[in-house]
Parts: C-alpha cells; structure tokens; sequence
C-alpha cells in the first residue's frame, strides 16, 4: 500500500468509527434485503423515548433524523417535504447499544486446543439485529478480516455495527492461543502498537502472560495516539494495570489476581477463584482496590452472559441462538452444555461466584464506578453474538441494577469510557442517528428488549427479523 492508498484508507476508517458517511452509501444485492428506512430525512412521531443516560422515558415525543444525525427531539419537530414519517405508537425508542467487548469469532471445535472461528458475516448481522450499532472487538484471531469487515459495512457491502477494532491481543509467553502472538519486550510492544495502528485498529486488548514492562509500553504507545487499551489480565494486578493508565478492565473483579497470596510478579499463578470466593465485598482490600479504579478513572468490563453462561444454571440455554447454530456448532454446545449441568448440580462454585461477581459490579457502580459491558461471545459456546447482548442486559437486572441503569450501562457509559459520548451513547440533537425500535417497555420490564423491530445505524433502519432470520443455522465452528 502507497501513501496516497495508506492516507485514503486511514480516511475511510476515521469515517466509519465516527458513524459518518462522506456519501450516501450504495448497498450491495446482498445488503438491500436488511434496509427497511432509507430517507434523506425521517421523522418518528408519538414514540416513548428513553434517552439513555438515566432518566425516566419520556411518552409521545418525536424525533428527527437527517443526514445521519438527529436533528430535533420534542414533543413536535418540523416535518420536511418528503419526509419519511413513521408512527411508533406504543413502541419505545433508546439509544443503540454501544457494546465494547465484542468478537467476530466463536468457539472452534477442537479436542485439544482453545481455537476460534471467525463468523465475518453473520455475527455482524446479528450484533445489529440486537441492537448494538457501537462495538468493540476486544481482542483478533484474524485482524485482516477484521478491518475488511469494518470496511465493508460502511462501503454498504456488508450489514453491522460500527466496529472499533481491536489488534492481536497483546500477551507474552507463553501465550494462551495458538492465533495469539508473544510480545516479551517494550519495543516489541512499541513497535505492535505502530503497526496495527497503521493498519487500521483502533483499540487493543492484553492478555493473561503479559509482562508489566511490555504491558506499559503498549499502553503509553496507544494513549500518544488517541486509543485505548483494555485488559484481561493474571500476570498483571488490575492495581498495576490501573496506575499504569489501563482503560478498561475486562470480566469484571472474578479474574483480579490482586488477592492472590504469594503472587509473583509477572507470572500468572493461575484462575483466582478460589480466593475470590474468601474474600468478602466489605473487606479494606477490596474497597481499596474499587477505590483506585475509581480514581484512575478504570472501567470495569461486566460480561455476565459469558459467565453465567458457563454456570450452566444462571443463564440456560438461548432457543433463538441456538437456532442460529450449524450443525456441528450446536452439537458442540449443547454437548458442552449438558457436562457443565451436570457439574453445576453437583458443585455449585460457580454459580456463587457468578452471583458474587454480580453483587461486586452493583457495588462498584454505586460507589461511583464506571461499568461498561459487553457479550463476549466465547466460553464454552452458545453466547452467540446479538443474542447475548440481550442476555447481559438481563442478567444486569438480575444482578440488582435498574432496567434504565442497565440499559445507561449498555449505551452511554460505553460511549464515555470511549470518549465518544459527545456522537453516540444518547438520544439528543446532534449526534448520531442510532436508535432502537422495541414493541414494548423495557424501562419496566427488560425481558422487552428482545422484541427488537428496527435498528438505526447512522439514519438508516434495519430490518431485525430478516437479519435474524437470514442467520439460522450460518454460525459455524
């Protein structure tokens, strides 16, 4: 690639994380069959309205979409000549979800190693069809596709959300994937950073086995470019992560190895559930710990379905996934599935320590904390992207937030902890055109969020259920 190809291509990205389009897209054949709005300018009319950053919903308001933005909110807004008017009455509209631990993998079936597939169409499909129009892909198997995709979607030949994509994770030796790379020195770690972003990420991920020199590279060399940088981490404390400057720190407190006795430096001793489970909420170490993330400004990733669904009791099986499930995929899972029901009823470790995990994220957010969430669609398979979205939000309320602290959770607290809450995250004049239509109340009753109609991305609606019908059975490992 040239300079003027490297320059125009930087371009192109810059525009597609932002949710701007220089120009009117054209949709590929394959695309149309999704778009069911496509305006120069939209109104929607007697719509309940629930902003998205806190605030109870607003009834029989309206909203005016042009250009890709939401020109006007109120009780009235002026009508254009040839406006598209959509009467949404007895339907609520929020914010779209802007999601930032995502993936465009799921699980591969192999007996002896961890190993990921990529789903470059259909999970993107299904992302928007859910809801999220924002999403960060924490971590990348396959980061060529990655940015092809995101490339796609604003060229109008493929269908999703506006990704932020993310590197190769950023892990040392030895390294838990076989996709993974093992970065051992600060230049290294420097010299990732350049390259990646030069091709187009826009975030990064580290990982279990990453040494703290390496990791504070990676952090300082991201931040002098205006990215963040997330963490799922062992080897590092999320004290040491946070004092370095870490944005976000990924699965909430369960994976903390700060608690860890006679923990080594720069070495992951392993999973610390066993000294999660000793520790109590109350205790002076773990207020300190929440304490320093709060003023570090340290995000806390929450990815309950991911978790809840390994318990194999606190978040069952997903019909509507697992229709989306190919043949080998679903025999995978459910597989996987039945073996960890199996031992959830003879130990229930893990649903008490998904429970615990539950209360400590309620805790930290009502001290003050920023929490952000995302699906994460790995384990041990059916967190199938889109679906789980909405099982997180769920599971949000079940874990003692509020149906509209949830939903600020999954919307405008992930546009701050990207510093985007100026363009997306809210409903309010000026930012982007990113809107949910849902056939019910999910303010009161967040099992409604499931009943998705259309998703806005930058003005232009799509169809939910012919995303999600196009999907079944197309998920593959």
């Amino acid at each position: 690639m040239n300079i003027r190809q490297t320059v125009a291509f930087a371009a192109k990205v810059l525009f597609a994380v932002a949710g701007v389009n220089a120009q009117p897209i054209e949709f590929s054949e394959q695309s149309k069959p999704f778009v069911s709005v496509n305006a120069e300018a939209v109104v929607l009319k007697n719509a309940r309205i629930i902003v998205g950053t806190g605030e109870a919903a607003a009834e029989r308001k309206s909203i005016l979409i042009q250009g890709g933005k939401i020109t006007a909110v109120g009780n009235t807004v002026p009508v254009p000549r040839g406006a598209e008017i959509i009467d949404l009455a007895g339907k609520t509209v929020l914010p779209g979800f802007v999601m930032l631990h995502e993936h465009m993998f799921y699980n591969a079936n192999d007996p002896d190693w961890f190993i990921q597939s990529t789903q470059p169409v259909v999970f993107p499909r299904l992302y928007l069809a859910a809801g999220v129009t924002t999403a960060r892909t924490a971590g990348s198997f396959e980061p060529y596709t990655d940015v092809k995709v995101k490339q796609y979607i604003a060229d109008g030949r493929l269908v999703g959300p506006n990704f932020d994509t993310s590197a190769p994770f950023i892990e040392g030796y030895p390294a838990q994937f076989l996709q993974a790379p093992e970065l051992e020195t600060k230049q290294e770690a420097r010299d990732f950073v350049k390259f990646w972003a030069d091709q187009g990420m826009t975030s990064f991920k580290a990982y279990m086995n990453v040494k703290r020199s390496v990791l504070k590279a990676a952090i300082d060399a991201a931040h002098a470019r205006g990215l963040k940088v997330a963490g799922h981490l062992c080897s590092v404390s999320y004290e040491e992560a946070s004092d370095m400057g870490i944005d976000n720190l990924e699965h909430g407190f369960l994976l903390a190895t700060d608690f860890v006795k006679d923990r080594k430096p720069d070495e992951c001793s392993g999973f610390p559930l066993a000294r999660f489970m000793e520790l109590e909420l109350e205790s002076p170490e773990v207020q300190a710990l929440m304490d320093k993330l709060i003023q570090n400004n340290t995000a806390i990733t929450s990815t309950l379905a991911v978790l809840a669904r390994i318990s194999a009791t606190v978040n069952p099986p997903n019909q509507a996934a697992i229709d989306a499930l190919g043949h080998g995929a679903k025999a995978h899972y459910l597989g996987n599935h039945a073996r960890g029901y199996a031992q959830a009823l003879s130990n229930d470790i893990w649903e008490r320590a998904v429970r615990k995990e539950m209360a400590w994220e309620k805790a930290f957010y009502d001290k003050g904390g920023l929490v952000v969430t995302g699906s994460d669609t790995t384990g041990i398979g059916g967190t199938v992207a889109g679906f789980a979205n909405h099982e997180l939000l769920k599971l949000l309320v079940e874990a003692g937030f509020t149906p509209l602290e949830a939903i600020k959770i999954a919307t405008i607290n992930g546009a701050i902890s990207m510093d985007r809450q100026d363009s997306i995250g809210s409903i309010e004049t000026g930012k982007n055109a990113d809107l949910i239509i849902v056939n019910g109340k999910p303010d009161l009753n967040i099992n409604d969020i499931t009943a998705v109609e259309t998703v806005f991305k930058d003005g232009i609606g799509y169809d939910s259920k012919r995303l999600i019908e196009a999907s079944r059975n197309r998920v593959e490992n």
